[in-house]
């Protein structure tokens, strides 16, 4: 059921709000004709109730008639005048009847005046809470519809960042596999499933869910053992990461990026190779990770970032807003990049900010 009765605690409100004009309305006859209270609240109470109903039904279907933003306000203030004025007559009509039944008050013409006018009155109060109700209702579904485009757009954003992966960090792993089959079988199975598990790990990733820093940290130490495999010595990693920051969640693939980056960007530039450290630390209500990486002191002028900086950045801000923030420095030899970010250890906990 639609309109005033669609949930019973929204019946239930209605008819209360109903129920107090009611006794309102009965107090002023009380005080204008010197009736009693029973008589007024015998003749005002179930004729009341009715016509709250009978108007309710009414204006919530003509508000749905008649939208504000697609009819013209004269043509919505012609159908509400004619509605009121009929509604109103009717209900002037439902009192004099019911007054003739029950006797409870003295009925005259100022008071089937006063009858009509509130009605009147009490049709246009409902046709503009109907009208506010149904706006409110536009801007929820306006948001739940926000909402559902905007984790589209993150699982979307997702997909494009596992497409994005380094191509090459494929075929070079292919090709470390194929050269190791005939020197070293063991190794190259090995790599072989390292391989399989990252893949498996990070394809069977939910942009909506998060993951704890651990899984994430656990899916870069994949990447980079595969990847040392191709670079031996020359690749090495650190992690310091604070136990109480183990269980804080965020966004899936945050880190891979990031080591990404530091392997295709500044690793792979050292003849002599380097070292990537990765640390985290909470610190009350934030998550704070540095990944440095060693990189050349004379970068050549082509040199870059890649995408996954930017990606990080855009996918931080659509899940905390100004919550988190992402900053990166040359600094010296080395180079750094800064997140920052809500320690939420649970689904609830994010929802609620």
């Amino acid at each position: 059921m639609q309109g005033p009765f669609s949930t019973r605690r929204g019946a239930g409100l209605y008819l209360l709000a109903w129920l107090l004009l009611a006794i309102v309305f009965a107090g002023l006859i009380v005080a204008a004709s010197g009736a009693a209270w029973t008589g007024g609240l015998l003749f005002t109470v179930p004729v009341t109730l009715l016509y709250g109903c009978a108007a309710g039904f009414s204006a919530y279907y003509l508000c749905r008639a008649y939208p504000l933003g697609e009819r013209s306000a004269v043509s919505v203030l012609a159908v509400f005048a004619a509605a009121s004025t009929l509604a109103s007559l009717l209900w002037t009509a439902l009192c004099s009847a019911w007054n003739a039944v029950c006797e409870a008050i003295t009925m005259s013409a100022p008071l089937h005046a006063a009858i009509f006018g509130l009605g009147v009155m009490l049709y246009a109060l409902s046709a503009v809470a109907h009208y506010l109700a149904l706006e409110f209702q536009r801007a929820r579904a306006a948001e739940r519809r926000e909402l559902e485009v905007a984790l589209m757009a993150q699982d979307a954003e997702l997909r494009m960042l596992r497409t994005q992966i380094d191509p090459h960090f494929l075929f070079n792993s292919l090709n470390s596999i194929s050269a190791l089959t005939s020197i070293d079988p063991a190794r190259a199975r090995d790599m072989t499933v390292r391989l399989a598990d990252f893949f498996r790990h990070s394809l069977g990733l939910e942009a909506g869910r998060k993951v704890t820093l651990e899984a994430e940290a656990t899916l870069a130490l994949h990447f980079v053992a595969i990847e040392k495999v191709r670079f031996g010595a020359r690749l090495n990693i650190e992690q310091d990461i604070d136990p109480a920051a183990l269980a804080c969640l965020l966004p899936p693939m945050i880190l891979q990026p990031l080591v990404e980056n530091a392997v295709k960007h500044g690793i792979a530039q050292l003849t002599g190779g380097g070292t990537i450290r990765i640390a985290a630390q909470r610190a009350g209500s934030i998550l704070k990770i540095v990944v440095e990486n060693d990189i050349d002191a004379d970068p050549p002028a082509a040199g870059g970032n890649g995408i996954g900086l930017a990606n990080v950045r855009q996918r931080l801000a659509a899940t905390y807003g100004h919550e988190a923030s992402i900053h990166w420095a040359r600094e010296a030899q080395q180079f750094r990049v800064a997140l920052s970010l809500p320690a939420h250890t649970t689904e609830n906990e994010a929802c609620a900010s």
